[in-house]
């Protein structure tokens, strides 16, 4: 959140060693949409602090108490899910097929370079996916079966 945020919010409002922890990631992995974000991705940064950081908290609350307790979740957590893992696809398109040889900062040149960048934003892809499958089929969002009104 420190080092994404820094992409809407100005680096002045941030400790030195964060803004140095950003641009050591934007040179090591060669991330020009951190170094110079386009309007669309700063969009998601933006519903990233937003929206997905605050709802954080509501989705831990609600995963500690357990989804059978706390069934007002799901169709906040089929939500969030989906719009977290479709801006994904975005990047992940952006980072495989962008011509980036003529961009301003330095972009990843090689397909493994581009990969290694998928791979760093992957984990934001694949929890996401995690959470809507459990949310759309997991047993515990259901209400339990009452027998006796089933005689």
């Amino acid at each position: 959140m420190f080092i994404d945020s820094q992409a809407v919010i100005p680096q002045r409002y941030y400790p030195q060693q964060l803004v140095e922890l950003k641009n050591w990631y934007c040179r090591e992995f060669r991330d020009p949409m951190m170094v110079d974000p386009p309007g669309w991705f700063r969009s998601f940064v933006f519903c990233e602090v937003a929206v997905q950081f605050p709802f954080f908290f509501v989705a831990a609350f609600a995963y500690l108490k357990g989804a059978a307790k706390a069934r007002w979740i799901r169709i906040p957590a089929i939500i969030y899910s989906s719009h977290v893992a479709t801006t994904l696809i975005a990047i992940f398109f952006h980072t495989l097929t962008y011509d980036f040889s003529q961009s301003k900062h330095p972009g990843p040149r090689t397909m493994d370079e581009r990969l290694t960048l998928c791979g760093i934003y992957s984990p934001y892809f694949i929890l996401p996916v995690m959470i809507l499958l459990d949310a759309c089929f997991s047993s515990a969002y259901r209400e339990p079966v009452n027998k006796a009104k089933m005689r």
